[in-house]
């Protein structure tokens, strides 16, 4: 890799050294030549030397005194060191676009191991072994700590991107890559420090959502983006409160495809990590559905998939692709209760497919809509699957299609049940918080508070959106909340639509709440209540209730 492809300048070229410095700055160069030459060295030195003059005058002693013949490079290597270590430039904390870090520093030498020697600072360390190496220096963006490493080909091949600005679409297609694979390699960069990263465009708006007792900023600013794709009907259950049973035909395939595309460039304009969760209906039952997730994958997308039990050779099928992030089946209580509204057998059939997701090595998820009918078997059945799966959430009915015959608990219940559901989680870890209410429970346990249904309480057209199979866009899959459609309109436009930006505003009367920005209800449960989800609150809110 040819050292041409960008140019750092550290603006401090001029340093000065003092002979009291020396060995401050140099102490495995020190430890190598030992303290008889390293005297030497020193003593044909002026009282102050620039960084340049320094170098020419260990090569010229070096040369004369034939001593280890790496001595020059990890002399040069502590040189850049002590520069970015005084170095006046700094990382700045918010950028327009990926940039490579200012501080960093690129030093080509001759011999491999060098940077291990310098970090173990002692003649100990295994010996470096001639051959072409490129050393990194660098000051990292959050605490300023110095990092030196050998640099990979990975680590050169993403600051080459960044600094020229190249279209890693024309690389993937022109190098036999994939998409997703040059943005993990970017991402990994960014992660290390050698790049410098935007913050996220996708942030709460500060005027709605007021600190309150909220202050952690994870709670604000989204760093990663899903898109819940509902890519067809079909299912093989028919459960009795499904909030969807109309007729929308399957996704075109080669429409899918350019749905991916435009995802891939909405997270790229808004610096955020692109997730699809593949859901439907039953996702495994789409035509195109181990193409379309082999797709998403190539993108380099979080992949997570929202389903019913399947067999062994989907799995493994799916395997060959990419491991899911996780699967999530439902269960709505113990097996007498779930099969009422799931269907005979669906019980044991999601016992024996979490066996295999565990098998699988597969992680899984288990949830449940809670309605006033199965309260009382939502902790018994955590406690019955704490062997079964890695995780068990909760989240309260929609009065929405086939679920409208059904009930929501009463505010007073629900008040006890969330209570007592944080205590039986201290107890169990698969009991993971989900719904938004639990917050207040904390809240009024004085308690650390969560992220709520979405990590921003009710986040519906915040960090995720649902698409369904006729393009259609909604806030929340839970209800009608249509916000556009992917097929007439970018989904960056669909995301700044008024429409949008209504309901992830959220509903005005929780405004004042002090733990707002975790909750927020339930725009779901509100609607199907009948209420206007924007300006009246969750009907079960239990905030200041005795």
């Amino acid at each position: 890799m040819p050292l041409d492809f960008f140019s750092v300048h550290c603006n401090n070229n001029r340093m000065i050294f003092t002979a009291k410095t020396l060995v401050q700055h140099f102490p495995a160069t020190a430890a190598l030549l030992g303290i008889d030459d390293w005297t030497r060295f020193c003593a044909l030195l002026p009282g102050t030397v620039d960084a340049e003059t320094l170098s020419a005058s260990f090569l010229d002693f070096s040369r004369q005194n034939a001593g280890v013949p790496y001595a020059v490079d990890l002399f040069s290597l502590e040189r850049e060191r002590a520069l970015v270590e005084s170095s006046a430039d700094d990382v700045p904390e918010a950028v327009d676009a990926r940039a490579v870090n200012l501080t960093l520093r690129l030093l080509e030498v001759s011999f491999r191991g060098l940077a291990e020697r310098l970090h173990g600072r002692s003649l100990f360390a295994e010996e470096p072994e001639p051959g072409e190496e490129y050393i990194l220096i660098w000051r990292m963006p959050a605490n300023g700590e110095i990092r030196v490493e050998a640099a990979s080909q990975e680590d050169l091949l993403a600051l080459k991107i960044v600094a020229e600005d190249l279209d890693i679409r024309d690389i993937a297609l022109n190098g036999g890559t994939t998409v997703g694979v040059l943005d993990d390699l970017l991402f990994r960069a960014g992660k290390r420090g050698i790049l410098v990263r935007p913050q996220s465009k996708i942030e709460r708006t500060p005027e709605i959502f007021r600190r309150g007792v909220i202050q952690d900023e994870a709670y604000f600013l989204a760093r990663g983006f899903t898109v819940q794709w509902h890519i067809t009907q079909a299912c093989d259950l028919h459960c009795k409160h499904c909030y969807d049973r109309g007729d929308r035909a399957p996704m075109p395939y080669d429409k899918a495809l350019r749905i991916l595309d435009d995802l891939h460039a909405f997270c790229e304009d808004r610096h955020v990590y692109g997730n699809v969760t593949f859901t439907g209906g039953n996702p495994f039952l789409y035509p195109h559905f181990f193409d379309l997730y082999k797709a998403a994958a190539d993108y380099g997308f979080g992949l997570a998939v929202l389903g019913n039990p399947t067999q062994r050779g989907t799995l493994e099928r799916m395997l060959a692709i990419q491991k899911p992030s996780h699967i999530q089946i439902s269960l709505e209580g113990l097996r007498e209760r779930n099969d009422a509204v799931r269907g005979n057998g669906h019980f044991d059939r999601s016992l024996a497919f979490l066996r295999l997701l565990q098998e699988l090595e597969i992680s899984s998820m288990v949830m449940l809509t809670l309605t006033r009918d199965n309260i009382d078997d939502v902790i018994p059945l955590a406690n019955f699957l704490r062997t079964y799966t890695e995780t068990f959430h909760f989240n309260r009915l929609a009065l929405v299609g086939e679920g409208a015959k059904l009930k929501l608990p009463e505010r007073g219940k629900l008040k006890a049940f969330m209570h007592e559901y944080l205590r039986a989680a201290e107890a169990n870890p698969i009991m993971e918080l989900k719904d938004n209410f639990l917050n207040i429970a904390l809240h009024e346990q004085g308690k650390p508070l969560f992220g709520g249904c979405a990590g921003f309480g009710c986040a519906a057209a915040f960090n995720f959106v649902a698409l369904l199979p006729d393009g259609e866009v909604h806030a929340c899959r839970k209800f009608p909340s249509p916000i556009g459609n992917i097929y007439k309109q970018p989904l960056g436009q669909i995301y700044d639509s008024a429409e949008a930006v209504r309901y992830r505003s959220g509903c005005s009367a929780c405004a004042p709440c002090p733990i707002r920005a975790v909750c927020g209800g339930c725009l779901a449960v509100a609607y199907g209540c009948g209420l206007d989800v924007s300006s009246e609150k969750d009907p079960l809110c239990f905030i200041g209730m005795d």
